[in-house]
């Protein structure tokens, strides 16, 4: 009797067993596929990112050995390259050499639209704030109007930026070239007696 009770105990525990598979086995197995096909995904765009990365590399060494070779076209090609292919670092250096390239060639407001291009994609200050800087410089004496230099220059003059002094010197005199003499005055005080700027700027 028994084993009457043990079998039929174990049918009922092979019922259940198999009533769980058929509800649980295709969840599972759905879950697992979309765990593969995620992993294949990203492995796919890493790849992918590696790749990019590599070419704009390369791209950018042929940039500088055409600058190093008096090749501007060449430069020119293979920056353009490094700055579709590259990621922002790789991006905001090339767009600077494509800006610095225009401006050699007297193509100021092509020059302009590459370095504020280079800050924006940028990001991080230290890639971003040169190429501000030096669209800043190129729009006083491109004509820009002392509004929108202050515009330019402002974000540049706070506190921790890296090339602050630098920027406050430019504000200041953008402020004598529009004959703002006092405003002038102002932030060169500051500068000659602020903490941490350079000598050239201090003096």
């Amino acid at each position: 009797m028994v084993d009457v009770f043990e079998q039929v105990e174990e049918e009922l525990r092979s019922d259940r067993y198999k009533r769980l598979a058929r509800t649980w086995l295709p969840v599972v197995g759905g879950v697992l596929l979309l765990a593969l096909i995620a992993a294949l995904a990203w492995w796919g765009y890493d790849s992918w990112q590696t790749r990019q990365a590599d070419q704009a590399s390369a791209a950018y060494d042929r940039g500088i050995e055409a600058l190093q070779g008096n090749n501007p076209a060449g430069a020119e090609a293979a920056f353009a390259e490094a700055e579709k292919k590259g990621n922002r670092a790789y991006r905001a250096m090339a767009l600077q050499h494509r800006a610095s390239l225009a401006l050699a060639e007297n193509r100021i407001p092509q020059a302009i639209a590459l370095f504020d291009e280079a800050a924006k994609v940028g990001g991080d200050p230290l890639l971003a704030d040169p190429a501000a800087l030096k669209a800043a410089w190129l729009a006083m004496d491109n004509g820009e109007d002392l509004a929108a230099i202050e515009a330019r220059l402002t974000p540049l003059t706070e506190e921790g930026r890296p090339l602050r002094a630098f920027a406050q010197e430019a504000l200041a005199l953008a402020r004598l070239q529009f004959g703002k003499t006092a405003e002038a005055r102002e932030v060169l005080v500051l500068l000659q007696l602020g903490q941490d700027v350079p000598d050239d700027v201090r003096e």
